[in-house]
């Protein structure tokens, strides 16, 4: 067991790369709290747990909200008395952002809300509880665009990435010798429904899967064993990092400086 005796909060845990990781970090011993909007999927990601034994509870927030990620993290704290592992994984990528002429104001005010701030808004309530517990791991969900920019024009959704791998290398550096470890998991394409929904023609799909040597989408468990990885001991001296979970994506096109 990996994770035993570890409270584990995991945002955007009713689908994708979030659901699978509750799934896993449960069934390796974690305590879970799954956060969403979505709280049908949410409540049923809980259930699941329980039917295989595992410890789970579901809370709903919007974690562009100060509001509801202090909550959150209250709830971690009351229910399962602590909090070792903050995953950071809800995002979204809206359909309408594209280049920086055609993107609106709203689309991207709204992606930089969600997957920027509120990464940072999970690292503010998330932390002094991390303290409180004697240190832990933080995993924010980037992106290899993040890295390389997108073949297909998303410019809010990468610029928000690359937002989230900025603040992770701060946030390592700051809270390193408090025991609080903070990494950036960087999935490659994925065949999860938010990237299916974006890359919505069989054009837009080989646009990207071109560019990967491995020739194929990555799957959302695969990602959340990387995130294990990150949220167990086995990573112990690992922290500040931009860990690539990509197909060979960003070897094959980034240059070493």
């Amino acid at each position: 067991m990996r994770l035993a005796g570890k409270t584990a909060l995991i945002t955007g845990a009713a689908s994708g790369i979030g659901r699978e990781s509750a799934l896993l970090f449960a069934s390796e011993g974690a305590r879970v709290l799954a956060v969403d909007l979505q709280e049908e999927a949410g409540h049923a990601v809980v259930a699941e747990i329980e039917a295989a034994g595992g410890s789970a509870s579901f809370a709903r927030a919007d974690v562009s909200k100060d509001a509801d990620c202090a909550a959150m993290v209250a709830a971690a704290q009351e229910q399962f008395g602590g909090l070792h592992v903050l995953f950071n994984n809800a995002g979204i990528m809206d359909s309408g952002d594209d280049d920086a002429v055609s993107t609106s104001e709203e689309v991207w005010e709204r992606t930089m809300a969600i997957n920027l701030k509120g990464v940072f808004l999970g690292c503010k309530h998330g932390i002094p509880a991390l303290r409180s517990s004697g240190g832990g791991s933080i995993i924010n969900t980037a992106s290899f665009v993040a890295q390389l920019g997108a073949a297909t024009p998303q410019i809010a959704y990468t610029a928000s990435k690359g937002g989230v791998l900025a603040m992770t290398r701060e946030l390592a550096v700051v809270h390193a010798r408090e025991g609080i470890r903070v990494n950036a998991l960087c999935p490659g394409p994925l065949r999860t429904e938010l990237l299916m929904k974006f890359l919505d023609t069989e054009e837009k799909k080989q646009r990207r899967l071109v560019h990967v040597p491995m020739g194929r989408f990555g799957e959302a468990d695969e990602m959340a064993k990387a995130a294990l990885y990150l949220a167990s001991e086995e990573s112990s001296f690992v922290t500040g990092t931009t860990f690539n979970v990509d197909g060979g994506i960003t070897s094959a096109y980034v240059t070493p400086e």
